[in-house]
């Protein structure tokens, strides 16, 4: 079990790393009040719970039993629990304009100056930035750069939640899916719809898929659209994208989107993400 102690200073991006650490499968705990920790961790411990990497938000919003919190890391290192501290750091200016930004309050600068509250923190936390494990500074970094040494340093490769792509069909007629993120009108193809023998089918059925792929501007259309996602899902990585929605929408979505998402389906499941396919309104 990896048991980290995410802290540091407020307006750091403290909750930012703590959301990649869950979306990564770590079990996550903010503000855990401090005379909890070595509980908790006894909690954890147990086989029966079922957690492998636990990672615990632990600051200055404690108050008065932050004064606590060494006697508790000792009695979780007694548990023979080897946790590490990541500290996330920036400087004064950074912080200072954060806290204007969002219109908040320093937690120890309750009606004085900002400033005033994050030079007291700074000398409260001394301690956990001396017993470090990790200091990453923020004050210059994008939320997806931070995003990357948080996996860097704390994902395994093997461990990393693969990027997912779901491809969606539709039917215009029943609305476009609320979750997509990209939208595509194959009502441009002809519409097996109108040949009677081929009508009570769908895109799942060979007999349309021959019908929707004979035509030029079908595997056209799979090319171009191929490409453009070979092109963008690294760059969606890059910018700390999870996943990506691909919506294929058609009048009715049994014919021709149910056969474009299956064919592009197979084509991008050679691709190293979690590729899926489902089809929304194949059975209205």
């Amino acid at each position: 079990m990896r048991f980290l102690i995410v802290t540091g200073m407020s307006g750091s991006g403290k909750s930012t790393a703590s959301r990649v650490l869950e979306d990564e499968g770590y079990f996550c705990v903010d503000n855990l009040p401090i005379l909890l920790l070595s509980k908790f961790a006894e909690i954890v411990l147990d086989d029966e719970t079922g957690v492998n990497n636990v990672a615990v938000g632990i600051d200055i919003r404690s108050g008065e039993t932050f004064k606590y919190l060494e006697e508790e890391l000792a009695k979780i290192t007694q548990m023979g629990v080897k946790y590490e501290i990541l500290f996330l750091d920036a400087d004064n200016a950074t912080l200072i304009k954060r806290y204007k930004e969002t219109r908040r309050d320093h937690p120890l600068a309750r009606g004085a100056r900002i400033e005033d509250g994050i030079n007291k923190e700074r000398e409260i936390i001394a301690f956990l930035k001396a017993d470090a494990d990790y200091i990453i500074d923020t004050s210059n970094l994008l939320t997806r750069e931070l995003r990357g040494k948080i996996i860097k340093h704390f994902i395994k490769e093997d461990e990393a939640r693969p990027f997912h792509v779901m491809f969606l069909s539709f039917g215009f007629k029943y609305g476009i899916p609320t979750d997509a993120d990209l939208v595509f009108d194959v009502r441009f193809l002809p519409n097996p719809y109108y040949d009677l023998s081929l009508r009570n089918l769908t895109g799942n059925d060979p007999e349309i898929q021959d019908f929707v792929m004979k035509y030029s501007q079908s595997k056209e259309f799979l090319d171009m659209l191929e490409e453009m996602l070979t092109f963008l899902i690294p760059n969606y990585i890059d910018e700390g994208k999870m996943g990506l929605v691909v919506g294929i929408g058609c009048t009715g979505g049994k014919h021709r989107s149910v056969t474009i998402a299956n064919k592009i389906y197979e084509r991008m499941r050679k691709m190293p993400y979690n590729v899926q396919c489902n089809h929304k309104d194949i059975d209205k």
